[in-house]
């Protein structure tokens, strides 16, 4: 206390006074050096201070000091300002950042520390009224330091991982889930809404983009909160998803996506069409498929397919829809797209959600057999080497048509049957490696097989007229498997 000049004239001084005074030295030093050295005697006054002086009688004025200092020193290490609209500042401008955040995180740390010795004394109500305070703020500064951004390095990191088990361990939260949701079971408040509540100033369209770190944090927590808890806290989070994902920067756009889609999938589909919300949703995502991002289409598509039955209402396996719906727009504009494109990353997208889609749509997908015969047949002949995604995921989603629509498959028996052996042909004679050459022949026979099933035997009769001196090798196999499997 004689270093940081804290002690009055008759030798004492409250924890109270000589918290103040630490936060009014701390903040009117203008130099670095100066402001670690108070930091550095700030954790030698915490771990050497009795438990009963550090923490009186815990009222809101202590509790409101403590936070007051506690959010002066994250301040401290709080990354500057930007002041263009891009959001973003050169990687140097934040080369001072982890060493401040380390001096910071050694501070909290210290605190929690003694918080924690306290607990084990005391596990009183006042001292728990002071975690619940100081808990919001801790999370913010420890999650905002905990990943690898440009702000951070590897020693940064690992305080920040300390700092938020600590706060675990403070609040008695088993995960960082339970810490933010609360506990069901005991009636226990999470910290969710204090951090929303501490963040909202941030979120608004003036200035998210000042501080880059708040749409990591925001994001980052949200995913963490999940039904039933979110749907109480859905105004708060709404507004800021829809925000960030409609900024022109393509990361963004995609973080705002994966916060949306974890809204769709833990809301109750009552509360995301009040207010006409759903229906929002679902223009902002759709204006996204016209890109040619294949990052921000692969998040953009499965978040709509989840949202359609909540806009629908009823599931699309019910009944057979008499006129057509979103589903059907979606497929088309799916359709379109996989016909005219040419870039592998998203024919390899579109294939592995046209399987999803078609799942979702059930038997009403026969609405558009015929391009959808034709996208197919397409993509099986062009090969997206060397790992063959895309023509994994389209025999995926011919399987799936044939199993739901296979009413409708007989009249295309012949164009498919030919397509699956020239697959086969191709396949077998190409230079990819075993394994995946067997992955392809195994999906491409499962389809000749369903196909057999569905041209009532007709097929079947057409296959056996096939020997090996037509095919390969592997491919007659393939054939006789196939006859094999489907003799009764």
């Amino acid at each position: 206390m004689r270093e940081l000049n804290i002690r009055d004239s008759t030798g004492f001084c409250s924890i109270h006074a000589a918290l103040s005074h630490i936060q009014e030295r701390f903040e009117s030093e203008d130099t670095h050096d100066k402001r670690a050295s108070i930091l550095e005697d700030t954790i030698e006054l915490l771990t050497g201070a009795p438990l009963d002086w550090l923490f009186p009688e815990v009222n809101a004025d202590l509790r409101g000091q403590y936070l007051r200092l506690v959010n002066s020193f994250t301040c401290y290490a709080a990354l500057p300002v930007c002041e263009t609209d891009s959001g973003t500042l050169p990687a140097q401008s934040y080369e001072s950042i982890p060493v401040k955040s380390q001096a910071v995180s050694a501070v909290l740390l210290a605190l929690s520390a003694q918080i924690e010795k306290f607990l084990v004394k005391q596990n009183g109500a006042s001292i728990k009224s002071l975690v619940r305070t100081l808990a919001p703020s801790l999370y913010i500064f420890a999650v905002t330091h905990l990943h690898k951004h440009p702000w951070t390095d590897g020693p940064s990191r690992k305080k920040a991982s300390e700092l938020l088990t600590a706060l675990l361990r403070m609040t008695g939260s088993g995960s960082v889930q339970e810490l933010l949701s609360g506990k069901p079971d005991v009636a226990k408040k999470g910290v969710f809404g204090p951090v929303l509540h501490t963040l909202q100033s941030e979120l608004t369209q003036k200035n998210w983009k000042r501080n880059q770190a708040v749409k990591h944090v925001f994001s980052t927590t949200l995913v963490q909160v999940e039904q039933p808890w979110l749907t109480d806290y859905l105004e708060n989070v709404f507004p800021p998803s829809l925000l960030i994902s409609d900024d022109y920067h393509i990361e963004n756009k995609i973080l705002g996506v994966h916060c949306l889609h974890h809204i769709v999938l833990n809301v109750p589909a009552a509360d995301l069409r009040q207010f006409n919300r759903a229906q929002v949703l679902y223009h902002t995502l759709f204006n996204h498929l016209y890109t040619s991002e294949a990052a921000l289409v692969q998040v953009v598509l499965p978040c709509l397919i989840d949202l359609l039955p909540i806009l629908e209402k009823s599931s699309a396996h019910a009944s057979f829809p008499c006129i057509s719906n979103r589903f059907d727009d979606l497929l088309c504009h799916i359709l379109t797209y996989m016909e005219m494109e040419h870039k592998l990353d998203l024919r390899q997208v579109y294939a592995k959600n046209l399987v999803l889609l078609i799942d979702r749509m059930g038997i009403s997908v026969i609405r558009h057999l015929k391009r959808l015969e034709r996208v197919i047949v397409g993509y099986m002949e062009v090969s997206d080497a060397p790992e063959e995604k895309a023509r994994l995921s389209i025999l995926d989603a011919l399987q799936k048509t044939l199993q739901i629509a296979w009413p409708r498959m007989e009249k295309r028996r012949d164009s498919l049957a030919q397509s699956l052996l020239r697959f086969l042909v191709d396949v077998s004679s190409d230079s990819s490696p075993t394994e995946l050459k067997e992955q392809l022949m195994t999906k491409a026979s499962h389809c000749l097989l369903l196909l057999v099933h569905c041209s009532k035997g007709k097929l079947q009769a057409l296959l056996r007229e096939v020997d090996s001196s037509c095919v390969p090798d592997p491919v007659f196999k393939c054939i006789q498997n196939v006859l094999a499997a489907s003799c009764p």
